[in-house]
């Protein structure tokens, strides 16, 4: 085994050491035919789904959903165990480098040209900040010398699709309702008034950036560079959160969206680092859980579909006509009544009412009550998106999730914050 695949793998067991992951056992078919085996997060790896996919597709769909972490020591360590891998872009560097994945070809893409600027580009506005880290535009295109970068090719390390910003959560019968982009902050995960009501992901390269923006925006901590801090800065970042956890400041660090939800309805938590669906589930149970958009702005994901290296021949066409089926539209729309957006998004804009359009993606008011993906009401009429339209959404991120240069010695703090 070559230095770089072992140091990877090193660091992908030490990562799996510090995430307590709840996963679930994969679905079983009886019948004969191509079987697309699919890992990842339960963002994605939804029932209504896989059975809309199997029904349009005419193949067996087995999902593997589990948290972040592990799903990213698995694909790593085990490239056989699945045939398409779906979680964030901070992944790709890891996976890329392990050799887990393989190019996928544009041209077997149908609805590529549709991709918009976002990973292309890296901005969807003029103006838009790019932020800070592994901006996935950064990673997309695999070059003759077997490096990613932002120069265009015919072969792509992920199909770019499902993607957002990421901020915290806050139920505001316990914190007074803010406002957008002016008192909305990341320092409220530290503010004194919440201990012990505060709740982080248990992801080391999510969760420290949630940490290391409240750190920053309180004042305790100035970072050169948020998306590759360095070890000394590490130091003074864990030294500060150490601090904290010795007051009780945490009451938590969550592992999946459906934990997350668990979390704030059981008054664990009043404040959390969240994800869209675990806040849609909230209002949809009428616990009203605002997402913050921060004054600093946001920390941006961006979701990747990647093949296996190891996929056969036959599985590999399946796991191309599931990439295409992302782009066709229908599932686009379905993550965008969980707060989601799609790549292509004129191509789900049929597949959307025109309140649910003008809501999710333009920012407008709510003209009617909307419902989530289970069909509960999760937005009612006259609520508007905290955030905006998804082009202000999408122009305010502060930094990408990442796995920065100083990723090893990251874990290491991380699990050290964690386990004490």
């Amino acid at each position: 085994m070559d230095e770089p695949k072992r140091a990877t793998l090193k660091k992908i067991a030490a990562l799996g050491i510090s995430a307590g992951i709840i996963t679930h056992a994969p679905y079983v078919f009886a019948r004969k035919k191509t079987t697309l085996r699919v890992l990842g997060t339960h963002v994605t790896l939804q029932e209504a789904i896989r059975k809309q996919a199997m029904a349009d597709l005419g193949i067996d769909i087995v999902f593997q959903p589990a948290g972040s972490a592990a799903v990213l020591q698995k694909a790593s360590m085990a490239p056989g165990s699945f045939d398409l891998y779906e979680q964030w872009s901070n992944s790709i560097n890891v996976l890329w480098n392990a050799g887990s994945i393989q190019a996928i070809d544009k041209k077997r893409i149908h609805n590529f040209s549709e991709i918009n600027a976002l990973t292309k580009t890296g901005k969807l506005t003029p103006d838009a900040s790019i932020g800070a880290g592994d901006a996935p535009y950064k990673l997309l295109n695999i070059q003759d010398d077997g490096t990613l970068n932002s120069n265009e090719t015919d072969f792509i390390s992920y199909l770019p699709y499902v993607h957002n910003v990421d901020s915290f959560g806050y139920n505001t019968a316990h914190i007074p309702l803010g406002t957008a982009y002016e008192s909305e902050s990341w320092a409220w995960l530290l503010d004194e008034k919440h201990r012990g009501k505060v709740a982080i992901v248990n992801a080391p390269s999510i969760g420290i950036f949630d940490l290391a923006l409240a750190a920053q925006s309180k004042g305790l901590i100035k970072f050169n560079n948020i998306g590759a801090m360095t070890r000394q800065e590490l130091d003074k970042l864990f030294s500060i959160l150490l601090n904290y956890k010795k007051q009780g400041h945490f009451s938590g660090y969550w592992n999946s969206v459906p934990e997350s939800v668990d979390f704030m309805r059981n008054d664990r938590a009043i404040i959390e680092s969240m994800f869209s669906p675990a806040v849609e589930s909230l209002n949809s149970q009428g616990i009203n859980v605002r997402f913050a958009a921060p004054k600093e702005g946001y920390r941006g994901w961006h979701g990747v579909m990647c093949l296996s290296s190891q996929v056969n021949e036959n599985t590999k066409s399946a796991a191309y006509e599931y990439m295409n089926w992302w782009l066709s539209g229908w599932p686009g729309a379905f993550i965008a009544r969980q707060g989601y957006y799609i790549s292509n998004p004129e191509r789900s804009k049929p597949f959307l009412s025109d309140a649910e359009w003008q809501y999710w993606y333009q920012g407008q008011q709510a003209i009617e009550p909307l419902l989530n993906p289970q069909g509960k009401i999760s937005v009612k009429t006259g609520a508007m998106r905290s955030g905006g339209s998804y082009l202000k959404r999408l122009s305010n991120v502060a930094v990408w999730n990442t796995v920065m240069p100083t990723y090893d010695y990251s874990l290491q703090k991380w699990y050290e914050l964690i386990s004490r």
